[in-house]
């Protein structure tokens, strides 16, 4: 059977109606692109509040820092029949949190603000809180319900940026997907702990 090319051609070539070409003014990007380059990252399709996204990023970033010295202590602390595994698991998870601290510090300055390191008023820039734990079983559970907060904080961060800040949404959406994983390891811990002690009775 032969085909004709042209009907083909027809079929697949959309109409004139429903096609959009990708059409951006290159000149112009270019000479906005010349102003205000002091802002650097930022531009001016930039459409987030930058004060406000600046200020969460930094109240995330003491969420981190109180994370890495709850983790830290965990790890130093950590005693018992099964403290070697669970403070492997806790310094782990220690690096990563300063990993995401690292990443929100950067991105902070990106957006021409200044990543708040400042010991003083840590704990109530922080969503979560630092509790000590006195147990193995209670540094479990108390690093669960911190990696719970934090999830449910960057979940609200994230869907506050939504389009307007797509960077930072990315960044978030990534550190929340690794405190996911956090939980579900406190979880796992937490679950072995109780069948040992079962057994153990």
């Amino acid at each position: 059977m032969k085909i004709n090319p042209a009907k083909v051609l027809k079929m697949t070539v959309p109409s004139k109606k429903n096609h959009h070409p990708f059409v951006i003014d290159i000149k112009a990007i270019r000479q906005r692109a010349r102003k205000h380059i002091e802002q650097g990252a930022v531009t001016e399709n930039y459409q987030a509040d930058r004060n406000t996204v600046i200020r969460i990023l930094n109240e995330a970033l003491a969420t981190e820092l109180v994370c890495i010295l709850r983790y830290k202590r965990h790890y130093f602390m950590a005693t018992g029949i099964h403290a070697g595994a669970v403070a492997a698991e806790f310094l782990e998870h220690a690096t990563q949190e300063q990993e995401h601290a690292d990443l929100i510090a950067e991105r902070i300055i990106q957006l021409g603000g200044e990543p708040n390191f400042n010991p003083d008023g840590l704990s109530s820039r922080s969503h979560s809180e630092y509790v000590e734990g006195k147990s193995l079983h209670d540094m479990i559970r108390e690093d669960l319900i911190a990696e719970r907060i934090a999830i449910a904080t960057y979940s609200e961060i994230a869907r506050y940026l939504g389009d307007k800040d797509p960077t930072s949404r990315t960044m978030i959406e990534h550190i929340l997907s690794m405190e996911e994983e956090h939980a579900d390891d406190m979880r796992s811990l937490l679950e072995t702990l109780k069948t040992s002690d079962v057994h153990g009775s």
